[in-house]
């Protein structure tokens, strides 16, 4: 069978935001280019990363407002359809898509990817459908074609979880260091909302939720600030932002950290800063750190699970510091701010491309019985 005779689909809710959506945009498009039949299948059509499809890549939409009534659509477009292989990812989406390769009863290759820590991700989850999704992943999980996770701390964390052997899993790690992320770095960034632009930028990026732990960063900013001059930008928009601004102001940072938002593109930031830190409680992979890394940028990392260990090879390329302790943190950030030279950490953000992501997605996609990490 030809390239160009194999089509292969990725379904997920939408390309509203996130890591997770620009990674599934990223694979689709690499696969593309190998020369293969590529549908980009959402639930519904829309979110700021749709402009970043290539005319190459199908985009079908479901119009389906939730993920759940998608189902019977992606069930007709299978049956219609009929890929070699279809990828999906985050973890209600996998529910859906198993139980809609099962229903069309076709002879479609499912393989799902987890993106996030799972035991992590369902603490506080004690209502809603959202409890009752690792009860259907442990019922569907095995019967996928194939299960890939985007960290081996993920993965060692989704077989405890669920009951699923460690030796199903398999490790992909992201394809986060692309050409986009780097010519899009090397372009004008508005510093506006800063009141000192002259000063060093302590950059962090991501939703403002509890996962990301901004609370312990802006505690150890105020440290940092008892001995240096500095600025803290942190970007992103989410649910806590008014504890956040409450916080900045308790502590007398307003003149010396801003929170913009949501920005189209945070590389420019990346690439302007003196430092990039990623405070997460937890996370699957840590896309972030990458971007940063792969914009020059010295980066400073909670040793949270999981992904920023893999990634900072335990302190090999950047700073680690335990989650949720402000002190140690302060303590990293003015050592790496005070270093004059530093790891080269683009050469590590290459090992994080898209070549190595795609070739390790489409070995998943073929009918091969032994495991392969590409991690």
């Amino acid at each position: 069978m030809t390239r160009k005779n194999t089509k292969i689909s990725l379904f997920l809710p939408s390309l509203r935001g996130g890591g997770a959506e620009r990674v599934m945009v990223t694979l689709a498009n690499g696969i593309a280019d190998r020369g293969y039949q590529v549908d980009l299948v959402l639930a519904k059509a829309e979110g700021p990363y749709l402009k970043d499809v290539i005319p190459t890549v199908r985009v079908i939409d479901l119009g389906a407002s939730r993920v759940l009534f998608s189902l019977l659509p992606l069930v007709r477009y299978l049956r219609k359809a009929r890929p070699n292989a279809l990828l999906s990812a985050l973890n209600h989406a996998n529910v859906v898509a198993i139980s809609a390769v099962k229903i069309a009863n076709i002879d479609t290759r499912i393989v799902v990817s987890e993106r996030n820590t799972l035991s992590h991700a369902q603490r506080g989850v004690v209502s809603g459908r959202g409890k009752y999704v690792p009860w259907f992943m442990r019922w569907l999980y095995p019967a996928a074609n194939g299960v890939v996770a985007v960290s081996s701390g993920v993965a060692d964390d989704l077989a405890l979880s669920i009951g699923l052997p460690r030796e199903r899993i398999d490790v992909v790690y992201n394809p986060v260091a692309t050409d986009d992320v780097y010519k899009r770095s090397r372009q004008p960034v508005d510093m506006s909302c800063l009141k000192n632009q002259e000063q060093p930028i302590v950059l962090a990026v991501g939703r403002l939720t509890k996962q990301k732990n901004f609370q312990t960063l802006i505690q150890a900013f105020a440290n940092v600030r008892k001995q240096r001059r500095a600025s803290l930008v942190i970007l992103g928009e989410g649910e806590l932002r008014s504890q956040l601004e409450e916080l900045v102001r308790q502590l007398d940072l307003a003149d010396h950290v801003a929170l913009p938002g949501f920005v189209e593109n945070p590389f420019a930031w990346m690439r302007a800063s003196s430092l990039f830190v990623l405070s997460s409680a937890w996370e699957g992979f840590g896309n972030v750190l990458v971007e940063a890394m792969a914009c020059g940028t010295p980066v400073v990392s909670t040793d949270c699970p999981s992904g920023s260990a893999e990634i900072l090879e335990n302190g090999k390329w950047g700073r680690l510091v335990p989650v949720g302790d402000a002190e140690a943190l302060t303590q990293a950030i003015l050592a790496t701010l005070d270093e004059t030279t530093h790891p080269d950490v683009m050469a590590r953000a290459a090992d994080f491309g898209v070549d190595r992501a795609v070739t390790g997605y489409l070995q998943l996609f073929s009918l091969r019985q032994t495991s392969v990490n590409f991690s």
